[in-house]
Order: C-alpha cells, then structure tokens, then sequence
C-alpha cells in the first residue's frame, strides 16, 4: 500500500486545480456566512428573495457560494436588506481601491 507522499511523488498535484478547490472552498464559506445573518435575522430564503424582487433560487444561489452568477446589485440589496452595506475593493498590487 503507497503512502500519501509516495503517491503524491509519483503524481504531484496540479497547482492551478489545488488553488481553485481553495477559491470554491473559501467562497463557500462566505456564501455560509451570509445564511448565518439571513437566519440570525429570523428570514426565509423565500422572505428575503420577495424583498429583494428576486427568485428564492437566486437567494440560494448567492448562500452556496456561486458568487460568479449574481449581479452586483443583487448581492448589495442582499447586503442592505440584512442591515449591511456591501464594498467592492480592486487590489492591485500592494494598492486596494475602493469602488463601490
């Protein structure tokens, strides 16, 4: 039987897939995040989804971390309607712009 090293020897992880598996794990956590506050807020995915004129399915999309299909309108509404405002920051480099 191979050892974790021994295999990982013989085919080493592809670094590009390993970071994005990170970035989806992070996202998701965020996304877990936002259901936390929605919950703690005592708010269906159905209220929140009536508030925000949107469908329940998008709510529940932005709380699973599928950052990538929301408008950003959307999540601000999202934002604001559990009592928070959403900012938007460009890094570049070791400078962060604020946006929006």
């Amino acid at each position: 039987m191979s050892t974790l090293e021994q295999l990982t020897a013989q085919r080493p992880p592809r670094r590009e897939i390993v970071d994005a598996h990170k970035e989806q794990m992070r996202a998701q956590a965020r996304a877990y995040r936002l259901r936390e506050l929605r919950e703690s807020l005592h708010l269906a995915q159905s209220e929140l989804a009536a508030e925000l004129q949107v469908s329940q399915n998008r709510v529940s999309t932005i709380e699973r971390g599928d950052l990538a299909k929301a408008q950003l309108d959307t999540l601000r509404r999202y934002v604001q309607a559990l009592g928070g405002t959403l900012n938007l920051e460009v890094q570049l480099g070791d400078e962060t712009f604020k946006i929006a």
